[in-house]
């Protein structure tokens, strides 16, 4: 069993329940997720199992789409409505959130939140925060590429974000909670698309354990060129062979025999391609 299952992931799971349940369904122990989800969080959780789990990296590091819910006037520890509430405020009926919003449309240097598996000095954050230790936060550059305002009732509302690798949506909250002066955490998220795939293709665990699945193969899933080979080149590349760069690569490519199966994955190297993950 090789290839990548899209998980629409309910809330209450931990990203590692959901592979745990994945290796259990398919009898295997090579089974890697994508993009760690919060218990609070549902939606598309890319799982890798087999030789899959060798391009782990490279769906984690894909954008990603989600959809959160937001309510004002209150901060907490977590930066969610299930943290401990550390202030509270009266929220102004006359908030001008499609304007703040708008304005994290950028990059910029987000913190990362205290209660995270990000490691500093070896420990993770929130084993800091559960010690009650103190900790330098570490700040990593993110970027908003589309942030859009869906709904406002009250002091609530929600947001859609198109966003890059390592970003925080509880994170952002706090942020837009911090510009408006009001305070702000997450009530929901729900993770709607992660590179190619949307959360319309993917399957809850109910209907991957009653057979209702598809298995993505590796080349449905990455976004780099694609290119056949004849014998001569298919032998190159099982054998981890540098190849002349005749192709014009950028960045990677995946190579495929006359029957369509993938030898391996490319990158450049000067002026040549070396191999990058074989699979052949």
């Amino acid at each position: 069993m090789d290839g990548i299952i899209v998980v629409n992931k309910k809330k209450g799971m931990t990203s590692f329940d959901v592979v745990k349940k994945i290796g259990n369904i398919f009898g295997t122990r090579k089974v890697g997720h994508t993009g760690t989800l919060d218990p609070l969080a549902e939606g598309v959780l890319l799982v890798c199992v087999g030789k899959a789990c060798k391009i782990v990296e490279l769906l984690t590091a894909y954008d990603k789409e989600y959809i959160a819910g937001v309510k004002l006037g209150i901060e907490t520890d977590t930066y969610d409505i299930e943290g401990q509430v550390l202030k509270q405020s009266e929220v102004p009926k006359n908030l001008d959130l499609e304007k703040v919003l708008k304005s994290f449309q950028k990059t910029y240097l987000q913190e990362v939140p205290i209660y995270s598996a990000v490691k500093v000095n070896g420990k993770k954050l929130y084993e800091y925060a559960r010690n009650n230790l103190e900790v330098k936060l570490p700040k990593k550059e993110v970027t908003i590429k589309d942030i859009q305002l869906l709904s406002q009732k009250d002091d609530t509302f929600t947001f859609q974000a198109h966003v890059t690798k390592g970003c925080y949506i509880r994170s952002l909250i706090h942020d837009i909670g911090e510009k408006l002066g009001t305070g702000a955490c997450m009530t929901s998220l729900t993770r709607t698309r992660q590179g190619k795939v949307s959360i319309d293709e993917a399957y809850t665990l109910e209907d991957i354990e009653k057979g209702n699945y598809h298995i993505y193969s590796i080349e449905e899933v990455l976004d780099y060129p694609q290119i056949i080979v004849d014998k001569e080149l298919e032998f190159k590349i099982s054998n981890g062979v540098k190849i002349p760069n005749n192709w014009n690569i950028i960045d990677k490519v995946l190579f495929l025999n006359e029957k369509k199966k993938l030898l391996g994955i490319y990158e450049v190297d000067n002026q040549m391609l070396k191999t990058w993950k074989n699979f052949s």
